[in-house]
């Protein structure tokens, strides 16, 4: 998984890993029950293939939700820091803020990702870059990024 991964799952998918982990189990124990009990095969196909043409239209409703408004999580997620990050400006604070390596060996990997063409030496213009970089790739992808994070 690559960084800029890393963001997009704790900007735009702040919950994904704790509400996959509870619907897991609920789905794997009904699957037991609903196996042990036909004893007659041609029964349960009709009933297996019910439940899976119902879910498939309720799976298009997921894209119509509202794009995750990027500063507003950024901003509580500083504010339960308590920490005062300028990640506004600062890739640094934002992959800090993130809980991700800000290393300069993160941010050059990042900017490999990214498509940086300038030298790879953590330069003030290397890092203003990304961190424009990383907010206009976070609105392409589903985000509300205000103008001015992006520019």
């Amino acid at each position: 998984m690559g960084i800029l991964s890393k963001i997009f799952d704790k900007v735009l998918h702040p919950g994904r890993a704790s509400a996959g982990g509870i619907g897991s189990p609920a789905k794997a124990a009904p699957a037991p029950q609903a196996q042990a009990r036909p004893a007659a095969p041609a029964q349960p196909r009709p009933a297996q293939a019910a439940p899976a043409a119902q879910a498939r239209p309720a799976a298009p409703a997921q894209p119509q939700a509202a794009a995750v408004d990027v500063e507003a999580v950024l901003s509580q997620m500083a504010q339960a820091k308590g920490a005062e990050l300028n990640w506004r400006q600062s890739i640094v604070d934002l992959l800090k803020l993130l809980d991700i390596d800000s290393s300069l060996d993160a941010r050059k990997e990042l900017a490999q990702e990214l498509g940086y063409k300038g030298e790879l030496n953590g330069s003030a213009e290397m890092n203003i870059w990304l961190q424009k970089a990383v907010m206009k790739q976070l609105a392409a992808n589903g985000g509300k990024v205000p103008a001015n994070l992006q520019d």
